[in-house]
């Protein structure tokens, strides 16, 4: 469960929240600026900004924050007034306090996520509010810490076998939105109680629905032909930050021809990747399926997390 969702969680169920924001670093830290973390008032918590260094730390001025009625920027490690907390890194890290107990933003950025559109989350000391687009990342402006959230990574696979499956249960395992296409009924109801997402392909003159969109990965495991040339051209058109198909350097020469005769535009066919993966010439599904994701995941990282195309978002 991501923060933002258990600060809802929290929230609904009328207990108060803190979120805490990783807001800068000196030397080293195991989180990103623009981390986050969420306190409740009953002392529970979820995410780390430290990997557990100073979690108890962070946990106790949360709760003094709450008392208070008002936020507050920290530092602990190199800087701190706390000569007693220091980050073995020997680095030290910023922290912004924000206490909470409307969920009305909180539900609002919830709902954008899953409705698969970026947000701008906009935090102070005493408030929280969002923002219809944000910073490519995160940062200050003004007295106000803005935070780029987009939508989870999504995978879509199409393919059949061991291969299918190993990709689909790692990606399911690792927390990644999965829908998985395939031609036999076998994959459909092994992948059925991981709770994935699964299209069963009826008809090679029958394209079904794509739902994809910036954040989505579209990825191909067919070794045969014709279902690879008759879902390939489609799903190029479709959108998507990676587009990716398995296969030998000739396998892939082959295939960027079959798509020009049948009329794929070049910049179509300029975003399909072959020989995908990390990990050259692999030999089994489960290395095969590290690789790919290793690879995805790295690329969604990289994505720029600005929300400048998104509708704006009424807050009444």
């Amino acid at each position: 469960m991501s923060v933002i969702a258990q600060a809802a969680q929290w929230l609904r169920s009328g207990q108060r929240v803190v979120l805490v924001t990783l807001t800068g670093f000196e030397i080293s830290t195991p989180r990103a600026t623009g981390s986050l973390m969420v306190v409740c008032e009953d002392g529970r918590s979820h995410g780390s900004l430290s990997s557990g260094c100073v979690e108890q730390a962070i946990v106790a001025e949360a709760l003094d924050a709450l008392q208070a009625g008002h936020g507050h920027r920290r530092r602990y490690g190199v800087g701190s007034p706390f000569l007693d907390i220091r980050l073995p890194c020997g680095g030290g890290m910023d922290l912004l306090f924000t206490p909470l107990d409307d969920p009305s933003v909180v539900e609002a950025a919830l709902g954008a996520l899953q409705d698969r559109r970026a947000v701008g989350l906009c935090l102070g000391a005493g408030a929280a509010s969002l923002r219809q687009a944000g910073p490519d990342k995160a940062g200050w402006q003004d007295e106000d810490f803005i935070i780029p959230l987009i939508p989870a990574l999504r995978l879509l696979v199409f393919g059949q076998g061991e291969e299918l499956l190993a990709l689909a249960r790692l990606a399911h395992g690792y927390g990644t939105q999965v829908a998985a296409f395939s031609p036999q009924d076998s994959d459909v109801q092994a992948l059925a109680g991981l709770g994935a997402a699964t299209v069963r392909l009826e008809s090679l003159q029958r394209i079904p629905p794509i739902p994809s969109d910036g954040w989505s990965a579209i990825i191909f495991l067919f070794h045969e032909r014709d279902w690879e040339e008759a879902l390939l051209a489609a799903t190029l058109s479709a959108p998507a930050f990676y587009h990716g198909a398995v296969g030998s350097a000739r396998t892939h020469a082959s295939r960027l021809r079959r798509l020009q005769q049948q009329g794929v535009s070049a910049g179509a066919i300029e975003r399909l990747r072959g020989g995908i993966g990390l990990i050259p010439a692999t030999r089994d599904p489960a290395t095969l399926a590290l690789s790919i994701l290793a690879e995805v995941a790295g690329a969604y990282a990289a994505l720029p997390r600005h929300a400048a195309a998104c509708p704006a978002l009424d807050m009444a």
